[in-house]
């Protein structure tokens, strides 16, 4: 009797062990080929130091991260946020600061990488897609974007007002270095909504970054904006959609914590081992997103870095999203243009 109680105590505790080491971690992201990319760079390696993630898909929700935090019930431990949420969300106390200290030296990082509340992921870009097979001439700037004699058809955009704008005033003959300063005027306002009222006939508007390349594909536009990363998944399928990087705009996606989680712990480790260069060197060999951590560099050959934004070539002519200003204007735009795309 006593062997026999022996041997089931020792067996009960032998199938606790494994529920007990075994903790989870909820990493939330934007889905599709960056999700994918994600899983192979840094959800599976990191799950081998005894954590599993469990990977959510979201569409920016930050409301969802609010009410999660206000009602102490933050069940989100990583969220990946663009720049715009960044800022806000830390002066909101949605999110938690961080210690580099436990993430890797700040000198390691590109600059717009280092943020109080986020450290950055990957480089990104909105740019001008085309479909090699139905469009043998290339266009090569935003003027050609809006030129529907030239390149008669459909274009889609993104609908808002961001990146939009930009491409406006950029094809109206503003150079990348002067949109944000002409942006920032009334009459540059004002400039930016006429350009893109002259295209608005031809615009087939997008809202999933999914959309843009099965648009191309299918013949139903001629161009479109899109983002990079999109476009590169796309050809790893054996399509023909190519760039024009003149005039792109890149940005940053980051990691932030949700203020309140229980597994902070787990979360600061998962982004440290998210920002060594050997995770994002595999995350860039992935997808077509540049590596935050310089160091990455070294890892990847020259192939790959071609088709990165950070590349010297494509990034010559490219304009970095202003966060500020869209932090300061964004809110007047984005209703300006949702009644300007109702009329």
């Amino acid at each position: 009797m006593k062997f026999s109680m022996l041997a089931a105590a020792v067996l009960a505790a032998g199938l606790a062990l494994p529920a007990l080491a075994q903790k989870q971690l909820t990493v939330v992201n934007f889905g599709g080929a960056n999700a994918s990319a994600q899983d192979k760079a840094f959800y599976k390696p990191f799950e081998k130091t005894g954590v599993t993630v469990v990977p959510v898909e979201y569409n920016g929700e930050q409301a969802k991260i609010k009410a999660m935090v206000d009602t102490k019930k933050v069940s989100w431990d990583v969220v990946e946020v663009e720049s715009p949420d960044v800022a806000r969300g830390c002066d909101e106390g949605l999110f938690e600061r961080l210690d580099y200290s436990k993430i890797a030296p700040k000198a390691d990082f590109i600059p717009a990488a280092v943020r109080e509340c986020g450290v950055g992921i990957f480089v990104w870009s909105t740019v001008l897609a085309y479909n090699g097979d139905k469009l043998k001439t290339a266009p090569t700037s935003w003027a050609d974007f809006w030129d529907v004699k030239k390149f008669p058809g459909k274009r889609a955009m993104r609908k808002g007002a961001r990146y939009n704008l930009e491409f406006a005033l950029m094809a109206d003959g503003v150079k990348e270095a002067d949109v944000y300063k002409v942006l920032a005027t009334p009459a540059g306002a004002d400039r930016a909504f006429k350009k893109l009222g002259e295209l608005k006939p031809y615009i087939q508007w997008w809202e999933a970054g999914a959309q843009p390349p099965q648009f191309l594909v299918a013949g139903d536009v001629v161009m479109s904006t899109a983002y990079n990363g999109r476009i590169d998944a796309a050809n790893r399928e054996g399509k023909n959609l190519r760039i024009s990087w003149t005039g792109g705009i890149y940005d940053l996606d980051y990691w932030v914590v949700p203020t309140g989680t229980p597994n902070k712990e787990e979360a600061m480790k998962f982004i440290a081992y998210a920002s060594t260069p050997a995770a994002q060197a595999v995350y860039a060999q992935n997808i077509a997103y540049g590596p935050t951590n310089t160091k990455a560099l070294a890892h990847l050959d020259a192939k790959t870095l071609a088709d990165l934004p950070t590349a010297p070539a494509n990034a010559r002519n490219a304009l970095q999203f202003n966060v500020k200003f869209w932090a300061d204007q964004g809110e007047e735009l984005e209703k300006r243009f949702a009644s300007w795309a109702t009329q």
